[in-house]
């Protein structure tokens, strides 16, 4: 059994798609099927259900594939520890963030790492939830830093000892300017700007203590820059969360956090089974150690 085998088999479990699995590997599917075919034969066992749209691991499939992981993880990891030295570790990593001042954490690692190893170079792509889960499952990012509530039950991810606080960017002459905070019934009749992730309406609607239907959203935005032009020309107030904005004395507008106060966590999520490059890898080791999180303990819980 070869190892590049193996990688084959992880790719489909976690793409649960040949055709997709063919695609990250840069593989003809007929090759992939084949491959698969044979590890099957050679293991005589079936390691997946074949649908019409989507390939599922057998419960064989799901013992070997946490074999297959282990076993490649040991190979990588011996690998790195043998080629690896202070002078010539280089690469890129790719990281996807929603916008959040949490960004300040990420930055600060990678100034660390760099000290280090000043041949890595960091490639940023600002997105929503979404687009950066696109990315991240396309292979396109190593890693994204995203804004809770997000769906996590295909990533592994860490939770940062940090969270971004929602309140009313307006006006500096608005009348809800003159007040320390907002509270739900201030937004009832008032023209919105939310944020077009759905799954961020549920969080604000509980808030608010109205659906979002009911209220009066003149606007919807993916990322703040735009629609905070749109606030400043007098279109309405934006939903969102602090220091997205430069909003000290020699900006036109200003920020007034929610009462009772609205959090939500952050975390960095990347693929599983995810087979990093040697710059990604070191790079997960250093937000570990700033976390002081083992190896073994990606998943942080609340």
């Amino acid at each position: 059994m070869e190892l590049r085998v193996l990688r084959y088999f992880l790719a489909v479990a976690r793409e649960e798609s040949i055709s997709g699995a063919a695609q990250f590997l840069h593989l003809t599917q007929p090759t992939l099927s084949r491959q698969l075919m044979e590890l099957e034969e050679e293991l005589g066992k079936q390691l997946f259900v074949r649908g019409n749209r989507r390939v599922t691991l057998t419960e064989d499939g799901v013992l070997f594939r946490k074999r297959a992981d282990e076993i490649l993880a040991l190979v990588d990891k011996a690998t790195m520890e043998l080629s690896d030295s202070e002078e010539s570790l280089a690469g890129d990593i790719y990281i996807g963030a929603g916008e959040t001042d949490a960004m300040r954490f990420i930055a600060r690692e990678a100034k660390r790492l760099q000290a280090r190893y000043p041949q890595i170079r960091y490639h940023l792509h600002s997105g929503n939830a979404d687009d950066v889960f696109e990315r991240l499952d396309k292979g396109l990012l190593d890693f994204g830093l995203l804004i809770e509530p997000v769906d996590l039950k295909k990533y592994d991810y860490l939770r940062l000892p940090a969270a971004d606080t929602w309140g009313l960017l307006m006006p500096k002459d608005h009348p809800l300017a003159r007040q320390e905070t907002v509270c739900p019934q201030d937004l009832w009749e008032l023209p919105l700007l939310v944020s077009q992730q759905t799954h961020r309406w549920e969080v604000l609607s509980r808030w608010i203590g109205r659906g979002m239907e009911e209220l009066h959203v003149v606007c919807t935005y993916n990322l703040l820059y735009n629609a905070a032009i749109m606030v400043d020309e007098g279109m309405g107030c934006a939903l969102t969360l602090d220091k997205l904005m430069d909003t000290r004395d020699t900006g036109n507008l200003c920020f007034r956090p929610l009462d009772p106060p609205l959090s939500s966590g952050l975390c960095i999520v990347w693929k599983k089974y995810q087979v990093f490059s040697r710059a990604a890898a070191r790079f997960l080791d250093q937000l570990r150690m700033s976390l002081e999180v083992p190896e073994n303990g990606e998943k942080q819980d609340r």
